[in-house]
């Protein structure tokens, strides 16, 4: 049986902007929009942008505009944005100032490649890292490459590394064995770890949860089948939702990892097979919001959204707009809402299961 879900509020984001899957950033104090601009980062909070203040509430300035890539990470008080880039990560306060910057070797796979000296100078590759703000706002969690290229290629790793977020200041580090197309982070609700998540295209995924105890990161992975995309977290969970790489299954964890409950996709109406997609979430703390796409290559490949238990992961049911079908993915707030993008019309929709 179909569950319709209700419209809650709708916006038009001002000017002409992509937004990527990790443009809300999600806190207990609210969520927020970070919408990239060109030379700027601009920061909605949802609830007042779905109340008519579209302006941004705070707007930095992007250290490399030329470069695109990493995830960037809004501190939890909206004070600074740590920068993920090609070859540092950097800070950067509302009022444009750089607080403080740590190098690291260059992403660019390149075997031996110089660099100009321009610190705007973008290299090849798409490969990149990403940062995360500690709940508390004390620490900067990046992921990053040290050797090879412009250091020694023999000694060529990636690391994850905390930071002091009040000046740069490496306090711990944690060698890494993954070559990442691009990275995802996540704290845990419990406000000590953290999880990262590591795309290693057709290579598989790499999944690390960490706390830091001291100087020192203590860490763990699920990474003996190399194929878990970490996906969710929620304050009424003590665990974590994931994604299989290929989309197989839909998997609900303890914090160490073990599986609580499992969903395999449903089938399409004609009864032929789907996959989970990579974006799954969730809705409030006794629902998901999952999607599953036509597995046959050849096909428009349709997306469905799907509501699902969130103890269970049993499937409750497809989810039917009263607007007609969407094709944009959810990305559910955690606060018994989700939202959904439309892209030509810079559109944002809020929804819930029930009337608000």
């Amino acid at each position: 049986m179909s569950i319709t879900a209700h419209p809650r509020d709708s916006a038009r984001l001002p000017g002409d902007a992509p937004v990527d899957r990790h443009a809300v950033d999600k806190r207990a104090n609210g969520s927020r929009l970070l919408v990239r601009r060109g030379h700027r980062l601009d920061v909605h909070d949802v609830d007042e942008f779905f109340a008519g203040a579209l302006a941004p509430m705070a707007t930095f300035p992007v250290p490399w505009p030329g470069w695109d890539n990493g995830v960037d990470a809004l501190s939890p008080d909206a004070s600074f944005v740590a920068f993920s880039g090609q070859r540092a990560v950097t800070a950067v306060g509302a009022d444009g100032e750089r607080l403080w910057e740590y190098r690291h070797s260059c992403w660019g796979p390149v075997v031996g490649h110089t660099h100009s000296g321009d610190e705007q100078q973008v290299c090849r590759g798409f490969e990149s890292g990403s940062c995360h703000v500690s709940d508390d706002g004390r620490h900067v969690w990046a992921h990053v490459v040290l050797g090879g290229h412009d250091v020694d290629w023999d000694d060529w790793h990636e690391c994850w590394v905390v930071l002091d977020a009040r000046d740069g200041r490496e306090l711990a580090r944690m060698r890494l064995d993954s070559a990442a197309g691009g990275s995802h982070q996540r704290s845990h609700p419990d406000g000590i770890h953290v999880g990262l998540c590591i795309g290693m295209g057709q290579d598989g995924i790499l999944l690390h949860w960490a706390r830091l105890d001291g100087d020192t990161l203590t860490g763990w992975d699920l990474n003996h089948d190399m194929d878990r995309i970490l996906a969710d977290v929620h304050p009424g969970h003590d665990g974590f939702l994931t994604v299989e790489h290929d989309g197989a299954d839909v998997r609900l964890h303890t914090l160490d990892g073990t599986v609580l409950a499992e969903a395999d996709p449903e089938p399409n109406d004609d009864e032929s097979p789907s996959w989970w997609d990579h974006t799954c979430g969730f809705v409030d703390a006794d629902t998901v919001v999952a999607t599953t796409i036509d597995a046959d290559e050849d096909a428009d490949r349709p997306v469905r959204h799907w509501l699902l238990d969130a103890r269970t992961l049993t499937v409750r049911g497809p989810v039917t707009y009263p607007t007609g079908p969407i094709t944009a993915y959810p990305c559910p707030l955690g606060d018994g809402t989700w939202l959904t993008y439309d892209s030509a019309s810079r559109t944002f929709d809020r929804w819930s299961e029930t009337p608000s």
